[in-house]
């Protein structure tokens, strides 16, 4: 097993762990992450009707310099985003699924953009 799908593999485990604990309700939904090596994404969704009720992604913020992507402002960025799409909607409280990610580096600017548009975890 190689290094690359070992970490899959831990990270799974890991995801699996939390969301073992973790769901989405209406009145307090999920902020899940989800991180790739070029963008990152963010949801929130009520796991009980199965539904999202925001997203946003570094795909559509205007975050480059030069065509090299801002990683760190890119994800707090679409924390904010994703902050106003929820507010719009009356979402005030969300519970932070970091998806088996380390909270740290870019995890962290999302939930931290997400805090300054108003969400509380």
């Amino acid at each position: 097993m190689g290094k690359t799908s070992q970490s899959l593999v831990l990270r799974e485990r890991r995801r699996v762990r939390v969301r073992k604990k973790v769901s989405g309700s209406p009145e307090r939904p999920r902020l899940v992450v989800f991180r790739s090596n070029r963008y990152i994404y963010a949801q929130v969704i009520d796991d009980v009707a199965g539904r999202t009720l925001a997203a946003a992604s570094s795909c559509e913020t205007a975050g480059q310099v030069d065509g090299k992507t801002l990683t760190l402002a890119a994800a707090g960025r679409v924390g904010e985003l994703v902050a106003e799409r929820a507010r719009a909607q009356h979402i005030d409280t969300v519970v932070f699924d970091r998806a088996g990610y380390l909270y740290h580096g870019r995890v962290a600017s999302l939930a931290d953009g997400a805090r300054k548009g108003g969400l509380q975890f």
